[in-house]
């Protein structure tokens, strides 16, 4: 071999065992057995960990308790007294209580705003008419310490709250029209099952494991009747439904306030099975139709023990990290 052809060998090996050195150097390390693999998911690989704001954007600063107000899109903002406000659904709500519709109604009859509404019993819901002329209205609101988010839940079920941000504006007719599509097929699905609540799909994807239940039958446990009429099925029912089948393990758990939401007041779950919310990991829920999965509008931070339930497609309860 020349001494040329020798040189070159020798620079070719030591680049070649260079490299792999250095690519091996930043190989990820092995998985420990401490460290757990999410199971598989329908939502998006980062809805399992993520900063809200990054999503949502920062929230808003939530109004005073004491500047209880409502926002309807070009006609102007009103404040309120919750102690003036009936409810339209007494088959829901107990006296002292009410909904983001309530509201609306409210100023109906003070001759704020000019509405038009019925109630369409194949939705089991309120349905707005007209609103000051125009068709086609829906609702912006969130819980103190929340932020602005697309929601497809009946707003003569929505429990208003302290704290919370309240508007209505104009929707497009094809949105409110799947919507209104999704309520009545909720309202069949029912009747179907002689009024009963049987929900085809109940998943729960934890941080350990993953449980999917069919056909599950859920009664109402009256866990909030301080606020809801006794029989009135909730998303936590859910939950305590597959706990009295003995098919899960769990614990609730009161918190009166969160982080920066400082009005909460309701149950959360706590624990299932061997997983147990700790530092700001634990779970969340959705409910409702395929059509609308996560973020599309039935991932909606209403609490699950005042979340009404009709019959909807699906219920999930999922491990997030935030």
């Amino acid at each position: 071999m020349k001494g040329k052809d020798y040189l070159l060998m020798l620079l070719f090996g030591g680049l070649l065992l260079w490299g792999i050195t250095y690519f091996a150097s930043i190989q990820p390390e092995t998985e420990t057995p401490e460290q757990v693999q999410q199971p598989e998911s329908k939502l998006p690989k980062d809805a399992l960990e993520f900063e809200a704001s990054q999503i949502f954007g920062e929230p808003r600063e939530t109004k005073s308790v004491r500047e209880r107000e409502v926002t309807v899109e070009g006609v102007g903002t009103f404040p309120f007294d919750p102690a003036d406000i009936q409810t339209v659904r007494p088959d829901i709500f107990r006296p002292g209580h009410f909904s983001l519709f309530d509201v609306l109604h409210h100023l109906y009859q003070q001759e704020l705003v000019d509405l038009t509404y019925s109630f369409d019993e194949s939705m089991n819901t309120h349905v707005i008419g007209r609103l000051n002329g125009e068709e086609y209205w829906w609702y912006d609101a969130y819980y103190d310490g929340g932020w602005p988010e697309s929601s497809v839940f009946r707003m003569d079920h929505y429990p208003y709250k302290d704290g919370m941000f309240l508007a209505f504006k104009p929707l497009s007719a094809d949105r409110l029209g799947s919507i209104e599509r999704i309520f009545r097929e909720e309202v069949a699905r029912r009747e179907a099952n002689d009024g009963n609540v049987i929900i085809p799909e109940v998943i729960i994807r934890g941080r350990n494991e993953t449980l999917r239940f069919d056909q599950v039958e859920v009664t109402a446990h009256d866990l909030r009747d301080d606020m809801l009429q006794p029989g009135v099925i909730t998303a936590i029912d859910v939950i305590l439904s597959l706990g009295d089948a003995g098919k899960i393990r769990y614990d609730l758990k009161w918190y009166e306030s969160i982080g920066t939401a400082d009005i909460v007041k309701s149950y959360w779950v706590e624990r299932i099975n061997d997983d147990t919310a700790y530092d700001r990991c634990g779970f969340v829920y959705e409910a409702g139709s395929d059509v609308f999965r996560f973020f599309r509008g039935n991932h909606v931070h209403i609490p699950s023990d005042v979340r009404v339930l009709n019959s909807p497609e699906y219920v999930e309860y999922f491990w997030i990290c935030i």
